[in-house]
C-alpha cells in the first residue's frame, strides 16, 4: 500500500471531492479508498456509518471549496463534513520525508482512510493547492 504523500495531496483531495454519482453505496467506498491505496487490497468491512461519514466529509470539504471559488457553499454539510474531521484522530509525523506530515492514529481501516484524506486536505491547505482547486455544483 503506497501512502498519500507518493501522490499529491491535492490530487487526493480532487479525487475524493469530485467522486459525485460515483460514490454510490459502500461497495464504490471501498473501490475509492483502493484505488487511492489508502486501504489494502483485502476485504475491509464498511459499515453504513463509515459510509455516511464518507459522504459527510466529501460534502463538507466541497462546500468549503465551492465557497472559496465564491459560489454557494451548503452550510449544513460544511456542520457535517467539519464533525467527521473532529472525530478522525490524526497525528504528526516527527521525521520529516519519512511519510505524510499528517498520518491516521485510528484503528479501523476505513477511517485510516477518511483520515489520510484529512491529512491530504490540511497539507493542501497549507501549501495553497487547495484553492486552486474549483469543484463544480
Amino acid at each position: 500500500m503506497t501512502t498519500p504523500t507518493e501522490q499529491r495531496a491535492v490530487d487526493l483531495v480532487s479525487a475524493f471531492v469530485t467522486t459525485g454519482d460515483a460514490l454510490h453505496d459502500r461497495a464504490d467506498l471501498a473501490k475509492f479508498l483502493r484505488d487511492q491505496r489508502l486501504i489494502t487490497d483485502e476485504a475491509v468491512p464498511i459499515t453504513l456509518a463509515d459510509f455516511d461519514e464518507a459522504i459527510a466529509l466529501r460534502e463538507g470539504m466541497r462546500a468549503r471549496l465551492l465557497r472559496s471559488a465564491g459560489q454557494q457553499g451548503d452550510e449544513a454539510a460544511l456542520e457535517r463534513g467539519q464533525r467527521v474531521l473532529d472525530g478522525l484522530r490524526v497525528t504528526a509525523q516527527l521525521v520529516p520525508g519519512q511519510g505524510a506530515v499528517l498520518a491516521p492514529a485510528v484503528v479501523s481501516e476505513v477511517r485510516r482512510g477518511l483520515a489520510r484524506i484529512a491529512g491530504a486536505w490540511a497539507e493542501a491547505m497549507v501549501t495553497g493547492e487547495l484553492w486552486r482547486l474549483r469543484p463544480t455544483d
